[in-house]
């Protein structure tokens, strides 16, 4: 529902689990039912050869252009830095450093600088508003920028230099207000590529390596979430974990601090992300339809506003309800939009103004947001761009839905093959 770094937070994996396995039969209607699906939605899966050729260009003499870049941009080499993503993550695009001074905590969220190498005036620009964002099928991705390109200079790997974008964010100890927002084109070394499970570990393990920095950022995260639910940011994923609390609070303050940074400081229209809220009535329906639900209660103080009322239902509600409890609001929310005018927020969020920045690699928004971050240039089409990134985001959810719901159908469950992957195999084991 925040729609934000949660959307690959989300893909948790089962570690240490075998891929499912299907024999060739299967795997042929599987192939049908996507190339079905994507000439219906119009997703493009195979990319034009000259952009492949301009992909395959750019990956070349990384490491000099990146010596040579260091005269024009921050130096952050020795910045403790590191990423955190799903275990079978393709691409790394976007990292964290910390540091805690007397009166504020200094935060890094260090963005892959996709825009160094994709421009207006490049045929893989002219690609990604063709394709809008990536779409991520179970155990099938569809790229909305090449992979020769986006899993190699533009991924934040560990042990190599990267160029990328940072927003740095001094923030008040006690109200985690900002003190100060600069954003500026970068060097950085980030020291390792950590997966949920292995941040987890490190928090439990005094011992470990980062252990300390995890901590520090964890506490920062959690009072962080603690304070957009305080405020009445509506929260469907209440028992997330830790891991996954750093990321999605991590990249939301970077997101909102950038674009307030474009609305309040520069006066500048970019791609917002604008979320309506349900009418009164709307939310009395899904309320009433909780309330309702076994094992259930609202409590009766937080009524008067139906976000906190919401996040209160989740955190007394038994398990088994929870997945009812959020249907019953996505069932009467709105679909957020990218627009050029922010006002009217983001309600879910509760966030007055609001848009997106931390994933260039697969989302178009923030790859224009970069753009207009760097040059303070606003493309020309800006409102068709919005309007394109929008209608693309809802083929590539739709599509998802129908294929899940095609897996399910020849008995197979979505979630293990997204968070395991397929095999195909003569004879595979029953499942």
């Amino acid at each position: 529902m925040t729609d934000d770094a949660s959307a690959q937070a989300a893909a948790g994996t089962a570690e240490g689990q075998g891929p499912v396995e299907i024999d060739e039969e299967l795997a042929r209607h599987l192939e049908n039912k996507r190339d079905d699906l994507f000439e219906k939605f119009e997703i493009a899966d195979a990319f034009p050869p000259e952009v492949l050729e301009e992909a395959e260009e750019r990956t070349e003499g990384v490491q000099q252009e990146i010596q040579d870049e260091l005269d024009e941009r921050e130096d952050l080499r020795d910045l403790t830095t590191w990423t955190t993503d799903p275990i079978d993550a393709q691409d790394f695009d976007d990292a964290i450093s910390i540091r805690e001074n007397e009166e504020t905590f200094t935060l890094w969220v260090h963005i892959a600088d996709v825009t160094h190498y994709v421009h207006p005036e490049s045929a893989m620009w002219a690609e990604a508003v063709e394709r809008g964002n990536t779409v991520y099928l179970p155990a099938y991705t569809i790229h909305m920028l090449p992979p020769t390109l986006a899993e190699t200079v533009c991924s934040l790997v560990p042990e190599e230099d990267r160029l990328a974008h940072t927003v740095e964010m001094e923030l008040d100890k006690e109200h985690l207000s900002y003190e100060s927002i600069d954003i500026y084109k970068s060097v950085i070394h980030s020291n390792e590529r950590l997966t949920y499970t292995q941040t987890e570990n490190r928090l439990d393990d005094e011992d470990a390596e980062l252990h300390d920095e995890i901590s520090l950022v964890f506490e920062v995260a959690d009072q962080m979430h603690e304070q957009r639910k305080e405020d009445g940011s509506l929260v469907l994923n209440p028992r997330r974990d830790r891991a996954h609390t750093i990321i999605e609070e991590c990249m939301l303050k970077a997101n909102k601090a950038v674009t307030h940074e474009l609305m309040w400081n520069r006066g500048v229209e970019a791609m917002y992300r604008v979320h309506p809220q349900p009418t009164p009535d709307e939310w009395d329906k899904a309320l009433v339809e909780i309330q309702e639900l076994d094992g259930v209660s609202i409590p009766g103080d937080s009524w008067d506003d139906p976000r906190k009322a919401v996040n209160a239902t989740l955190e007394q509600a038994p398990g088994r309800q929870l997945g009812k409890i959020q249907w019953a609001v996505m069932k009467v929310m709105p679909r957020a939009k990218y627009m050029s005018d922010p006002f009217g927020g983001h309600h879910a969020l509760n966030f007055d103004i609001y848009g997106h920045f931390t994933s260039p690699i697969r989302r178009l928004s923030d790859l224009i947001n970069h753009w207009i971050v760097y040059t303070n240039d606003v493309p020309e089409d800006l409102a068709a761009l919005c309007s394109r990134a929008s209608d693309k985001q809802k083929a590539a959810e739709q599509c998802e839905r129908e294929y899940k719901g095609f897996l399910q159908e020849v008995g197979l469950d979505p979630d293990a093959v997204n968070n395991r992957g397929i095999e195909v195999v003569d004879d595979p084991d029953e499942e």
